[in-house]
């Protein structure tokens, strides 16, 4: 009954986007890990292809913290979390539950 067409919901494109937006900052920390574990599976001595330096190793995870800090600043910029009504609302009804203040 709700799968037909005319019951489908409609988004707003600009609370798509954000939606998305939330969705990759959330797996962004998940993407940090699995690129700082790259040096990990780099070649070692003992393989025919000569081994990666710890400086190389080094200057590989610190870039990766850096892309990751810049990209995590670019994208909450672009979130804009005050925004999305959604959030507004539910922050509002949590402050007025909290409060005793209400009349």
């Amino acid at each position: 009954m709700s799968d037909s067409p005319q019951h489908r919901l409609f988004l707003e494109r600009r609370s798509y986007q954000q939606r998305r937006l939330v969705d990759a900052l959330r797996l962004l920390p998940i993407l940090g890990l699995l690129l700082w574990l790259v040096p990990l599976i780099w070649a070692r001595a003992d393989d025919v292809v000569p081994a990666v330096s710890v400086v190389s190793a080094s200057v590989f995870i610190f870039a990766v913290w850096v892309v990751l800090i810049v990209l995590g600043a670019f994208m909450s910029s672009r979130a804009s979390f005050g925004d999305d009504p959604e959030a507004q609302d539910a922050a509002g009804d949590a402050r007025n539950k909290g409060s005793t203040w209400n009349s």
